[in-house]
């Protein structure tokens, strides 16, 4: 195969309006696609989904010529949609340093790089704090009614005006935003010897995400078709913490949050990347998690096809396309490659909606995308 996209961006969006540009036109609507594979059963073809930094945002748009983001996610045959409310609380603080609290109250700063800019911890809110009536004291936390949960049904209706997609609402991290308030060392140091504050955030947190939860399912229903949650306890060779641990000090806050979603009606994607291979049983069974994602493929010993043959038939995947390497260093023909070997590996009977192993980062070809995307999706 000397080339796989056409040489002309105008060319390419001629080749992806046939391929995906009347969605209505086909044998399942995008939500139909992903709820047949999220129930395990074969689609007519594998689900994508997409996940990029705001550069890459930008780079697609202008390359494929789209009005808007919306636009682009149709010529790139994308399955699923991310709704979200808007935001209606107080102004998060600003510093003359050029560092701000985030709504979900963390302390950030910019950081630039040769292809995009991105978010790091500036400081650590809580990371003084000694007591759990200190942590529930703070004046800081965000609050349920920040965000406008009635903004939520009107956008799902006008993304669904022509086709129905497969919507989703991210909720958060326990973990990941607890320690972001007290520092990711201490707080895996004090988990370990004096957990009283490292638990009182995890509570804090969970309470919030869980009254979101609840306010999401009285405003929108059952126009949302599955809650996205995250913790990254993995790194690229193990688990960052013990098994052991996790179920000690991780999972119960997360099987309270779960069940509230659960009882909802809604489904589950849960994400951690790295090497969770020790951890997809519980993640299964003890957590009640429908889809895992991100399935980072250079991390230890997670291997496509062990992992699609002891897991399948009990949980769907969503992710699997190496950001690492392939996507930003590899020729057209490895892009091509590696997502054949995704769909056919995954994507057997259902299971697997196919998308990039984290978000698109700015250094990635836009060549590369679009043959990520162009792709044939059969299983």
């Amino acid at each position: 195969m000397n080339q796989i996209i056409p040489s002309s961006p105008e060319k390419v969006r001629e080749m992806l309006e046939k391929l995906y540009g009347d969605p209505a036109a086909d044998a399942m609507s995008p939500y139909e696609r992903v709820e047949t594979t999220v129930q395990l059963k074969k689609p007519d073809r594998v689900p994508f989904d997409f996940w990029g930094v705001p550069e890459t945002i930008l780079k697609l748009k202008n390359y494929l010529n789209a009005v808007d983001e919306e636009e682009m996610l149709r010529l790139l045959g994308v399955d699923c949609r991310l709704v979200s409310p808007d935001y209606v609380g107080p102004e998060p603080e600003k510093f003359t340093d050029g560092t701000f609290y985030s709504t979900w109250g963390s302390h950030r700063k910019i950081v630039h790089n040769d292809y995009s800019s991105y978010e790091e911890y500036a400081s650590f809110p809580l990371a003084k704090a000694v007591s759990r009536a200190e942590v529930e004291s703070w004046e800081k936390w965000p609050k349920s009614e920040y965000w406008d949960w009635d903004s939520v049904a009107p956008k799902i209706d006008k993304l669904n005006d022509e086709v129905r997609y497969h919507i989703r609402y991210e909720v958060g991290g326990i973990f990941e935003s607890s320690w972001a308030l007290y520092g990711l060392d201490k707080f895996l140091m004090d988990l370990m010897t004096d957990p009283e504050v490292p638990h009182a955030i995890m509570d804090c947190y969970t309470d919030l995400m869980i009254e979101n939860i609840k306010k999401l399912a009285e405003s929108a229903g059952d126009k949302i078709d599955m809650v996205y949650t995250y913790d990254d306890v993995a790194i690229q060779n193990d688990l960052l913490m013990s098994p052991r641990m996790w179920r000690k000090h991780i999972l119960p806050r997360h099987q309270r949050l779960n069940k509230v979603i659960k009882e909802a009606g809604i489904r589950i994607m849960y994400h951690s990347c790295g090497s969770v291979v020790k951890l997809i049983e519980p993640f299964i069974e003890d957590m009640g998690i429908n889809v895992l994602n991100p399935l980072q493929p250079r991390a230890k010993d997670m291997n496509m096809s062990w992992i699609k043959n002891s897991f399948g038939s009990r949980i769907a995947f969503h992710g699997g396309v190496d950001i690492q390497h392939t996507l930003p260093l590899g020729s057209q023909q490895d892009v091509y490659d590696e997502v054949r070997e995704r769909c056919e590996i995954l994507g057997k009977d259902g299971g697997y909606i196919c998308t990039s192993a984290h978000y698109i980062q700015g250094d990635v070809p836009v060549e590369n995308i679009i043959t990520m995307y162009s792709t044939p999706r059969n299983a």
